[in-house]
């Protein structure tokens, strides 16, 4: 191919959605723990949630905007979304067949049974008559259409009953919808075993208490999913806090639908009724025979039943921290520590870290950069960096209000960590700021020090037990030097083109990767190694086909979305991409430039090889000079390419495939099980 050919890229929707379907895949695998099985097909199904919500809804508004940009594989909007329902549809049908037959009748055999109602014992009935008359009716609003009453706004990803009544005198049909209350259970657990009830279904058979003297005609169950993005005038904004929360208003009450989902029991006056009311057309109707919203059954994955499983995992506490007569500031002044989680223990590094500060009389200042929060009170972060605030310490915190499907947590967090004392500011207008970097400030004998700490994920403790990071501790002069002056032009006025280790964007880092890999085309023994969530930016491609082309081999271990073609003659004969999906979502970021006749350099950090990431977000990549932690970012490297228990192969055509089981390397379990070095 040219490169002018578009068909040197593979297309960015249909890539996430064949990483849908790869996690989709792992909930069929009969080695994994069963109630794991479950986790993953509901992941999936939330997954498809935010593609429609985020993704679909973005190629709706080009395609009504009339836009002509074509995709960089060279789609039109409505090509792309024809081709995104046909794989949607199979994706679907899969789900549905997987979650509706396959794993309910195994969780049925291990007692944990989703039932109809008439599966139900006589006194199950009892009882769940008795949770509807007693929980469920009073907070239950039927609202009716007719003349007086327009129909009623449907908020996003709601499970709703469609009813069909009619007056016994009059006999005219009329439509009511009644929303499931989102405060309850999906699946009402009866009699204390492991036996449910979906509450649809419950409110279903009630039906005529919520329309007394009325005859129920039919009834169906719908789902609306509507435009998720955020649309925010930054440069306009006085008060960008304000923005944000005006932005949420407009999403929740006057944003699009984007897809129905219904049973296929609803008759077609219903159907047509729903998809003229929410301005929808046929092609964004999906039907289904079983349970709708199968995200909703990660409720079973709470069960108290660990023989269903994966076998509990106690991180280890990195060797270098585990002298509790030595706290963590000598530690790192005498070296840095590099930390994998969740193989390292969070609590006992970067928790550690910041609680020490926190609690330290001679600290003085804390900056800290804050993505993602997470969900209630109990973030020790958020906690620490409150405490340090109230002992009288300069406290600073990023917060970035703009992280999709977070921004109200955060602007939550925000107020709360205001009131402490903490300066809250919001980054810098036009760009994300996603960068993993804290920066403590100390008064020491010799005058004032810096220590920070830097990684690829969340400041986050659930997480940090479920996503696989790294993060670096350090007390290197250099790296204190460049995190003070990026926090000074994300905070201030400040501009700084050049930092001293720090590989910056969106300035600094594509202009960086790029140097890097043209050095590799210049040399007889070119070598590339790339650990990313996503790799999907054309020019980023295009550098890698040119050196694949010189020479260049190139390994990709691309989690989600991969854009580049691989195996191709003439184009990326030497470029092989793979995919490794386990029990931790594999979220680092490592790359690899060189050979070891000449050496390696190696480089982790925040950013993916995406053009948001390179040139609209704050992103902090590290290098890693340390000869140990070299060598750990090589042995990870190195797992995970010979994994063949959880790997999965692109092909040239686009298409993925499982890599075939000879040696039984299992990537995550083979790190868990090594124990680190100094580091």
């Amino acid at each position: 191919m040219n490169a002018s050919d578009p068909r040197r890229f593979l297309n960015r929707e249909l890539s996430w959605l064949d990483f849908n379907d790869r996690v989709l895949a792992l909930s069929e695998l009969p080695e994994l723990p069963l109630l794991e099985r479950v986790r993953f097909l509901s992941i999936a199904c939330r997954n498809l949630d935010e593609f429609f919500q985020v993704r679909v809804a973005l190629l709706n508004a080009r395609y009504e905007a009339q836009l002509t940009t074509l995709s960089p594989d060279g789609l039109r909007p409505d090509e792309q979304l024809d081709r995104v329902r046909a794989q949607v549809l199979t994706q679907v049908a899969n789900a549905e067949r997987i979650g509706g037959k396959e794993l309910l009748t195994e969780l049925a055999a291990e007692g944990i049974e989703i039932l109809e109602w008439g599966e139900l014992r006589k006194r199950e009935r009892r009882e769940a008559a008795q949770i509807f008359e007693e929980q469920i009716f009073p907070v239950v609003t039927p609202l009716a259409v007719d003349p007086a009453h327009p129909f009623p706004y449907v908020s996003n990803l709601s499970f709703n009953l469609a009813v069909s009544v009619r007056h016994p005198r009059v006999r005219a049909m009329r439509f009511a919808r009644v929303k499931v209350p989102p405060l309850f259970p999906r699946f009402v657990p009866l009699g204390g075993a492991h036996r449910f009830l979906p509450i649809e279904r419950l409110i279903a058979e009630h039906l005529p208490s919520l329309f007394p003297g009325m005859e129920i005609v039919a009834h169906s169950f719908f789902r609306v999913t509507r435009d998720a993005d955020l649309a925010l005038e930054e440069a306009d904004a006085v008060d960008l806090m304000e923005a944000v929360e005006s932005g949420l208003h407009r999403r929740h009450r006057m944003s699009d639908a984007v897809r129905l989902e219904v049973h296929d029991e609803t008759t077609p006056e219903m159907l047509e009724l729903l998809t003229r009311e929410l301005e929808l057309e046929p092609e964004d109707v999906y039907r289904g025979r079983g349970l709708l919203a199968l995200g909703d059954l990660d409720q079973l994955c709470r069960l108290d039943r660990p023989e269903l499983f994966f076998p509990a995992q106690s991180p280890r506490i990195p060797e270098a921290l585990r002298d509790d007569s030595k706290d963590i500031f000598a530690t790192l002044r005498e070296h840095e520590v590099l930390v994998h989680h969740p193989y390292d223990s969070f609590a006992h590094s970067v928790e550690a870290f910041l609680s020490q500060a926190a609690a330290d009389p001679d600290v003085l200042t804390i900056k800290h950069t804050i993505y993602r929060t997470g969900q209630g009170a109990e973030n020790p972060i958020t906690r620490m960096l409150m405490k340090a605030a109230q002992a009288g310490k300069e406290v600073v915190a990023l917060m970035e209000l703009k992280a999709r499907f977070d921004e109200q947590t955060n602007i939550e967090w925000a107020r709360r960590l205001e009131e402490a004392g903490v300066h809250v500011v919001y980054g810098l207008v036009g760009l994300k700021t996603h960068a993993k970097a804290a920066l403590v400030v100390r008064q020491e004998e010799d005058g004032l020090r810096r220590y920070c700490h830097l990684g690829t994920g969340n400041y986050n403790p659930v997480t940090a037990r479920l996503y696989e990071d790294l993060g670096l501790l350090s007390a290197s002069e250099e790296l204190g030097a460049d995190l003070a002056d990026l926090f000074n032009h994300l905070t201030g006025f400040s501009q700084q083109p050049d930092y001293r280790r720090l590989l910056v964007a969106p300035d600094g880092l594509r202009p960086a990767l790029m140097d890097l890999i043209a050095e590799e085309r210049a040399a007889p023994d070119g070598n590339i190694v790339v650990k990313c969530n996503s790799l999907s930016d054309p020019d980023m491609i295009d550098a890698l086909y040119e050196a694949s082309e010189d020479g260049v081999d190139i390994e990709l271990i691309v989690r989600g979305i991969c854009c580049l073609r691989p195996g191709v003659p003439g184009m990326s004969h030497r470029i092989r991409v793979r995919s490794v999906l386990g029990r931790f979502l594999e979220h680092s970021r490592i790359f690899r430039f060189g050979s070891e006749a000449r050496g390696y350099r190696y480089f982790f950090g925040s950013a993916d090889w995406m053009t948001r990431n390179l040139d609209a977000r704050v992103e902090v990549v590290i290098p890693a000079d340390d000869p140990q932690h070299q060598e750990r970012l090589e042995r990870i490297l190195a797992t995970l390419l010979a994994d063949d228990t959880l790997s999965w192969q692109l092909a040239a055509d686009g298409s993925w495939a499982r890599v075939p089981t000879r040696v039984g390397v299992g990537a995550q379990t083979t790190l868990a099980e090594t124990p680190a070095r100094r580091d």
